[in-house]
């Protein structure tokens, strides 16, 4: 883009700060999903009608989300799994919360240099943080399943049950999408390396077209033995030993005793506030909770109603403040088990008002400028996020990934589980990008039975009297935090509903690489120009940024509004 001329920078620092004559731009052609009782929100439709139907069956919202998580392993293979992890966030119907941590663990064979060469380079390829074998960590999906089930699910659902509607659709197939064959062919050169791969998702190289029915009895299998035995049986049984075969057959890291040895944990969810309004969030190893709330906390130095909703002043400062919490955590954040991550001091509103001070508003800050903050000590670009609400008052909002898109690329064989190629989330060279240019520091550094950094940020808003408001995530690596953030601020800044919210034009920047990503459609010509004549650097071209999922519940009748992110597809179901 050509740089703007001096009088006409002049003329933009004037305009700025002019209140805009058109109203808020509305990015929703469509209407949330409205239903009484319970609602899904999840990104595929045959996995919200299952949830919907284990909540018309007694279920709680828990008991709903483990079904509904089983079965996008089996109906969104790209990103819904077995073989990764995540994280889920509940609030219960007497206003409690809890947190559980299911995210992959390095295994015990891992080291800080595994993923370089001895030139210190990163290896590529097989062999690499990213594809093959070695990309995987060890899963965590299913034991957090059954942490979330056996501790707070209604006991009113068997948990064979929960499992039974995945383990049919595994078994009898079903209709491929044009989507997803076409994803299919764009990650051919890739997932035909691997012989199970090929088999299931190629077609043995024959590749599925739209219409096509996709069965895949090695997964039924697999959620057979898990539906008699439970989740030990990933880790300890026939589907471990198959997994660590594998492994050990083409150099591998995970063994039978990095599979034996994992467990999920609960977690004390992150509490921070935005206007008043309560947000509960997913604290570390999760980066995103922090992130978004240390760039609300810097936003509410700032008016950004009276600023509009499309000004370019409102992208300025949203941009500024995104660049300096993710400076912050580069440095600072990590696994919590292995570093000490000061979580208190990044989302105090004393230490936001201190970097806030350091944005100016008429000129860029250059990324190379930004350190991380002074603090005392006293984050694939894709996943599946879902989000379930029942009649009884309790939410669950959970985000779980393989990471990239089908992960490492490798099926274990005789599986049918796609693994995760999440190591990638360690810093393998700690203040060097990763595989989406994000710089990770010491504090993420590849150490055996750490959990990598996650940008997931499962988030519930409350209303100033702490009843629930709406609950959401997204999937799209760090690009989720500011999408997440994006949403809050439209729900509280700009009155937007969930739909709305979720639907409008966003940004994202970084740190590093030093640029901001924008939306098709997202701003005029005209924004980008004055944006630039403050000395904002833009991606080449525009690009869709992450994809959310939601609920809003209405105040009083407990009405709820289930939201689908345009970008993305799925649906939501409610009854």
């Amino acid at each position: 883009m050509k740089k703007i001329t001096r009088p006409l920078a002049l003329f933009v620092s004037i305009l700025l700060f002019l209140p805009l004559i058109a109203p808020p731009a509305r990015g929703a052609w469509r209407d949330p999903v409205r239903a009484r009782h319970g609602m899904v929100a999840a990104q595929h439709e045959l996995a919200s009608k299952i949830g919907v139907e284990i909540m018309k069956k007694g279920g709680n919202a828990v008991d709903a989300a483990v079904a509904v998580a089983f079965a996008l392993a089996v109906v969104y293979p790209e990103a819904g799994n077995l073989g990764g992890g995540g994280f889920m966030l509940i609030r219960f119907k007497d206003g409690k919360t809890a947190a559980i941590d299911y995210r992959e663990m390095a295994p015990q064979a891992a080291n800080r240099d595994i993923f370089v060469d001895k030139n210190g380079n990163l290896i590529r390829g097989e062999g690499s943080s990213t594809v093959g074998y070695r990309a995987s960590g060890v899963p965590g999906t299913p034991a957090g399943l059954e942490l979330a089930y056996q501790k707070f699910g209604s006991k009113k659902i068997p948990w064979a049950n929960l499992i039974e509607p995945a383990r049919l659709l595994a078994q009898n197939g079903y209709v491929l999408s044009y989507r997803v064959t076409q994803l299919f062919r764009s990650y051919q050169a890739t997932l035909e390396k691997y012989e199970d791969s090929k088999r299931i998702f190629l077609n043995g190289g024959k590749i599925f077209e739209e219409g096509d029915t996709l069965r895949q009895p090695d997964l039924a299998a697999t959620l057979g033995r898990i539906q008699k035995s439970g989740a030990k049986e990933f880790y300890t049984g026939r589907t471990a030993e198959l997994i660590a075969a594998d492994m050990k057959a083409h150099n591998g890291l995970i063994t039978l005793d990095d599979l034996k040895n994992y467990q999920a944990k609960e977690r004390t969810p992150l509490v921070g506030s935005y206007r008043g309004y309560p947000v509960v969030t997913m604290p570390p190893p999760s980066s995103g909770g922090i992130v978004m709330l240390e760039v609300l906390n810097m936003l509410e130095n700032y008016d950004l109603r009276k600023m509009g909703y499309n000004s370019a002043q409102k992208y300025h400062i949203l941009a500024e403040a995104m660049r300096r919490a993710f400076a912050d955590r580069a440095e600072y954040m990590g696994d919590p088990d292995f570093a000490k991550v000061p979580t208190a001091k990044l989302v105090d509103k004393d230490y936001a008002k201190q970097r806030a001070a350091t944005i100016n508003l008429t000129q860029a800050t250059k990324s190379a400028d930004v350190k991380a903050g002074e603090v005392t000590f006293a984050e694939g670009t894709e996943t599946t996020h879902f989000t379930v609400a029942d009649a009884e008052g309790n939410i669950v909002t959970n985000t779980y990934t393989i990471n990239d898109l089908f992960g490492s690329r490798v099926t274990a064989k005789g599986t049918g589980v796609l693994l995760n190629d999440e190591m990638d989330d360690f810093a393998a060279r700690p203040g060097k990008p990763n595989m989406f240019g994000l710089i990770q520091g010491e504090n993420n550094s590849v150490q055996p039975k750490k959990r990598p950094l996650s940008s997931m940020t499962p988030t519930i808003v409350l209303r100033m009297d702490g009843s629930p408001w709406f609950a959401l995530g997204a999937r799209g690596g760090p690009r989720i935090i500011t999408a997440v953030l994006q949403s809050v601020v439209n729900m509280i800044d700009y009155d937007m509903n969930i739909q709305e919210a979720i639907d409008a034009p966003r940004i994202h920047q970084q740190w590093y690489p030093d640029e901001i990503l924008y939306e098709p459609l997202g701003m005029s010509p005209d924004t980008l120009r004055l944006l630039e004549g403050f000395g904002q650097k833009f991606a080449e071209r525009p690009s869709n940024i992450a994809s959310a999922t939601g609920i809003a519940i209405e105040n009083g009748t407990g009405v709820k509004f289930g939201a689908i992110d345009s970008r993305s597809d799925g649906e939501a179901v409610g009854y």
